[in-house]
């Protein structure tokens, strides 16, 4: 069931009016919320309902058992057997197909030919997002960073709440479970929050990021050598702004939904593209994905504490794997090493050269430690030093998104090659496409209180107001927006 379409929209406002009257009753509340979820889940294929509940009676389980465990060996041993069930399970669906190709290639390579057990595995949508959501909620548990629930239905539902089941964000137990402890409110600031989530996610989704699909990028990248460079750098800037609107508009919508569902959950992006360096980009893109390989991959490796090589080596393991994490391909894993080589080339650079001032965002670095987020910002110097780092990290990011946009290693090498080819004609290059791509790149630079301002105007209007606003909002973005409704680029992770 995709967001931006008619049958969710009946059934959210069944859900909405639903939970709403279950409000004082907590416990019906939940369980309807967990049939909800099972029923949107198994809209696209009712048979991996089984595989959803499996994951989550076995995190709870293994969440019991870490708390009952008399010794801290016990209480690890059991944690590596539910992360190892956790891994297992997605590896089997995800990346089976892929290892056995390349198995099949080495004894081939090998004179070693041989009859492999090859099978039609159906990715189930989501997999990857509530495994992560599973295996994070057994580890702070073990770590007493929350309690391990009594209540099964609380962790059912917060593996499977429909707004973020199938694409994220990756909610923290942490985050999520003391909010099913208090009973839910629906205030004007809550509203006013999902409707412009909403709203802006389906805008993000349905006009920018299908017009930008449907008229240059899926084109250009289905035949990167029949483009010239002038298109080819415009598809792959097109495909930056697409992605950024496919996958942050679905978790504006999912933001969105869960406020209206009385729920909070934390932003997933923060204007990425405004990043004067990959440390900072990492901070902004996918904030839940990032912050998530960094507490339970990066630090557990080491992070930044034994050292300088030992450092570089655990951002590169952690960014191939946050590669690898996408899919099951050699694409995947170039986009992870682009990135992971970058940062620890900026780390070396910034060891030498330290950034000349302070960044507006200054928070703790993605990958271990507390940095400057970025390059300074001020007058003269320190406004050109930004400058240039902006541009730089944009393209270092749009380099390696010609490897995660490729089908193949092939077409990505293809697409390189016709970056250096000038000569042609240029076709791609409308004046709409530019605007489009110029409009939603100088969008990443709009003040970032923006949003909560506008949020402040909105939850201050009467009832009949926020309705028009969201009537009206979803009517205008329906009508501007091309025919059809592509599926969210992240359903395939």
């Amino acid at each position: 069931m995709l967001f931006p379409t008619l049958d969710f929209g009946i059934f959210f406002l069944a859900v909405f009016a639903i939970a709403w009257e279950l409000k004082d009753r907590p416990e019906g509340r939940k369980t309807f919320l967990v049939a909800a979820s099972y029923f949107f889940y198994g809209y696209w294929d009712w048979r991996f309902a089984g595989l959803l509940a499996a994951s989550s009676l076995i995190n709870y389980a293994a969440g019991r058992l870490v708390t009952v465990a008399s010794s801290d060996r016990d209480k690890r041993v059991l944690v590596a057997i539910a992360v190892a069930i956790n891994l297992g399970i997605l590896g089997f669906f995800k990346y089976y197909g892929f290892f056995l190709e390349q198995l099949a290639e080495l004894l081939a390579q090998g004179g070693m030919v041989r009859d492999l057990p090859f099978l039609e595995i159906i990715l189930p949508i989501g997999i990857s997002f509530f495994t992560f959501q599973g295996i994070s909620y057994v580890v702070d548990v073990y770590r007493k960073e929350i309690p391990a629930e009594e209540n099964p239905l609380n962790v059912f539902l917060y593996i499977s709440f429909f707004p973020q089941l199938v694409a994220g964000p990756i909610v923290r137990a942490a985050d999520f479970l003391p909010q099913l402890k208090s009973e839910p409110q629906l205030d004007r600031q809550m509203v006013a929050k999902g409707i412009l989530l909403i709203l802006l996610g389906l805008f993000k989704k349905m006009v920018i990021a299908n017009y930008l699909a449907t008229l240059l990028v899926d084109d250009v990248f289905f035949a990167p050598d029949a483009y010239s460079g002038p298109d080819l750098l415009l598809a792959v800037y097109g495909y930056a702004i697409q992605i950024y609107c496919d996958f942050s508009g679905y978790s504006d919508i999912a933001i969105g939904v869960a406020a209206l569902l009385g729920y909070h959950f934390k932003a997933n992006f923060l204007q990425p593209y405004r990043s004067a360096s990959l440390r900072e980009f990492w901070r902004r893109w996918h904030i839940s994905l990032s912050s998530w390989l960094r507490d339970y991959l990066y630090k557990p490796l080491g992070g930044s504490r034994h050292g300088t090589v030992k450092t570089y080596r655990n951002v590169m393991i952690t960014m191939l794997l946050g590669g690898l994490w996408h899919g099951a391909n050699w694409t995947f894993l170039i986009w992870g090493a682009i990135h992971g080589v970058a940062l620890v080339v900026e780390r070396m650079v910034l060891a030498i050269v330290p950034a000349p001032g302070a960044s507006t965002l200054v928070a703790g670095d993605s990958f271990g430690g507390t940095v400057k987020a970025g390059w300074g910002g001020g007058a003269g110097r320190d406004a050109f030093a930004r400058a240039l780092g902006v541009l730089i990290t944009f393209n270092v990011v749009c380099l390696a998104w010609i490897f995660f946009r490729s089908e193949s290693l092939d077409y990505a090498l293809l697409y390189l090659e016709g970056l250096a080819d000038w000569s042609g004609p240029v076709e791609m290059a409308t004046p709409f496409l530019v605007a489009l791509v110029a409009v939603s790149l100088a969008s990443h630079f709009l003040p970032e209180n923006m949003m909560p301002g506008a949020i402040s105007w909105l939850q201050d209007r009467s009832a009949i107001t926020l309705g028009a606003v969201l009537g009206f909002g979803i009517l205008l973005i329906w009508a501007i927006a091309p025919e059809g409704v592509a599926p969210f680029i992240y359903f395939q992770f």
